[in-house]
């Protein structure tokens, strides 16, 4: 039996314990998906290798390296499981808001100063949109979510712009494109990176890219989903549109089982079983492959 480490893994080792640690650095100032999976990745890596050299060498187990790599790694990815499933566990218990509702923003607090923000109203400059409201929502627990909405010229695209807190002080960017049809159907284009689990209305047409990060990218993607589509004018106000948007997927969601009935969720919690399951499996899919799986 092999009782040393083969060189080339040592410098493996090392090599994704650095990278954990410098991605980690880097996420803070970088607010992207690509750099938020990665450091994901080589922290599993570094973890669970890392984990396995120590063992290994510490003479604990008299078995191979490699098994004890794979042990590793299957035990990081229990750990992961289990925090994740508490995670949406205490998130069904909690009073965050799921489902909430915005109210104009009179705070004159809306865009943070930072060298993206001045970038993004550049853009939105250029390409005639119109800011129609600012926004925010109380997601509890002392959370504030602020979002700008925006309209194109001719009245047809609009914009909703969620400005999201980071950890270490960061300001997180989504944007979300919504057109309309002549028959009903809604055509919603966004790069949210959030999980979310539940149902949509069925005349709602998402298309949800979480890689995409450059908003005239985004933009691009759906004036191409919407050509040649009987697009109608903007009528509704944002605040109007944005509570009724909430209040009809909540009800569908209690409708389709996602969430438990209104007079069980007191003593059950919010989410159900089945819920909670599409939600872990979108937090795997979304911190690790950065796509939204297909339920």
């Amino acid at each position: 039996m092999d009782l040393t480490v083969p060189l080339p893994f040592q410098i493996a080792i090392y090599a994704f314990i650095a990278l954990s640690i410098l991605t980690s650095v880097l996420k803070i100032r970088v607010t992207t998906p690509y750099v938020s999976i990665l450091n994901r990745w080589f922290r599993w890596f570094g973890i669970s290798f890392g984990g396995a050299f120590l063992v290994f060498e510490a003479g604990w187990f008299y078995r191979p390296y490699w098994s004890l790599a794979v042990v590793g790694f299957l035990l990081w990815f229990l750990i992961e499981t289990v925090y994740n499933w508490l995670a949406v566990s205490a998130l069904s218990q909690s009073s965050f808001a799921l489902f909430p509702s915005f109210v104009e923003n009179t705070s004159g607090e809306e865009w943070p100063a930072s060298k993206r923000s001045l970038k993004l109203r550049d853009w939105l400059r250029q390409n005639k949109f119109k800011k129609i409201q600012a926004l925010t929502s109380d997601l509890g627990n002392g959370l504030l979510l602020r979002s700008s909405v925006y309209e194109d010229v001719n009245r047809k695209i609009r914009i909703q712009i969620l400005f999201i807190p980071q950890s270490g002080g960061a300001m997180g960017y989504s944007f979300s494109f919504t057109s309309e049809t002549e028959d009903g159907v809604k055509f919603v284009t966004d790069n949210l990176y959030v999980p979310y689990g539940g149902f949509y209305p069925e005349n709602w047409n998402i298309s949800r890219n979480p890689w995409v990060s450059d908003i005239h990218k985004l933009f691009c993607k759906h004036k191409d989903r919407i050509q040649n589509k009987d697009i109608i004018l903007w009528e509704e106000s944002p605040l109007l549109d944005l509570n009724e948007q909430q209040k009809l997927l909540e009800r569908i969601n209690v409708k389709e089982g996602f969430l438990l009935p209104y007079h069980l969720q007191e003593e059950q919690g919010r989410i159900s079983y089945d819920g909670r399951y599409r939600v872990w499996k979108e937090i795997w899919f979304i911190n690790y492959l950065g796509i939204f799986p297909k339920h």
